[in-house]
Formats: C-alpha cells, sequence, structure tokens
C-alpha cells in the first residue's frame, strides 16, 4: 500500500527557511514518515522572499515588514503555491508551523514585534482552510502519531 502525502512547513523538516535563515526543526516529525509522504512547503519561499529576510507581522489584513514595508503580495503569492504544491500531490492535510504570519493556524504575532502572541490565522493557513484543508501544527504530531498507532 502507497502511503499518503501531507504537506508540512519545510522549517519543522530542518529547512533553513525561515525569516532569520535557521529552521524549526522538530525531531518527532521522522516518526510521521513511516505512514506518510511528507511534502515541504514553505509559502514565504514560494511567494519569492529570500532567506534570511526582515522579519514580517500581520497588521490588519497585511503583512508587514519590521521595517513597515508591505510583504502582503509575496504572502498571497507564497499561499497560492502552497495550495498549488498540495493540490499537485494529492495531499491528505497539512501540518503547519503555529505562530507564523504565513502558516499559523490558531495563534500568530500580534503585529508589534515584540513577541506576543494572538488569536489569528496566517495568510496560507486561511487559504487552506477556505478551500476545506484540515490543518494541524507541530503541537499536534504526538495525536497524529497516537492515531496512527490505533489503526
Amino acid at each position: 500500500m502507497s502511503k499518503a502525502n501531507i504537506a508540512i512547513s519545510a522549517c519543522l523538516l530542518g529547512h533553513n527557511c525561515r525569516y532569520d535563515g535557521k529552521a524549526k526543526y522538530y525531531p518527532k516529525v521522522e516518526l510521521l514518515k513511516d505512514k506518510y509522504n511528507l511534502i515541504p512547503i514553505c509559502p514565504e519561499v514560494l511567494g519569492g522572499l529570500p532567506t534570511p529576510r526582515v522579519a514580517s507581522e500581520i497588521v490588519s489584513n497585511k503583512v508587514l515588514r519590521e521595517d513597515g514595508l508591505d510583504n502582503t503580495l509575496y504572502f498571497n503569492e507564497g499561499a497560492k503555491r502552497a495550495l498549488a504544491i498540495y493540490k499537485e500531490n494529492n495531499c491528505i492535510f497539512a501540518i503547519l508551523k503555529e505562530s507564523s504570519p504565513s502558516c499559523g493556524s490558531n495563534l500568530v504575532h500580534d503585529g508589534s514585534f515584540s513577541g506576543k502572541k494572538i488569536k489569528g490565522i496566517g495568510f496560507t493557513a486561511r487559504q487552506f482552510m477556505q478551500e476545506g484543508i484540515t490543518i494541524y501544527t507541530e503541537e499536534d504530531i504526538d495525536m497524529l502519531l497516537e492515531e496512527d498507532k490505533n489503526e
């Protein structure tokens, strides 16, 4: 039986694609490889932003860089391209990095660049949700692994 495909934030797989040029490697994702093909996506890079880059946060309905420049177009383009990859690979769900202005599905930074997080949804997570795609975060990986044991 072939494994199902899932989209996953590339930074969780150890790809150095975050704004600071680093990853947010989450070792437990390796355990998912037994059941799923992991399809890495980084919407910000897909949208044309370099690595490293100036930090961005959602302010109202825009994504602004810490220096005030508007990155909204890059985030919209990245969301579209990430969705296309999801669909091209017939993914069954996504695991997205919480708190990211692209991938956050429950929390995002508050737009003050102070590190404070608030309830909110990133641009790619919103696009995925509008398509009816189930989104998990790195915090849900233990639950997904437990579900796998019970099947």
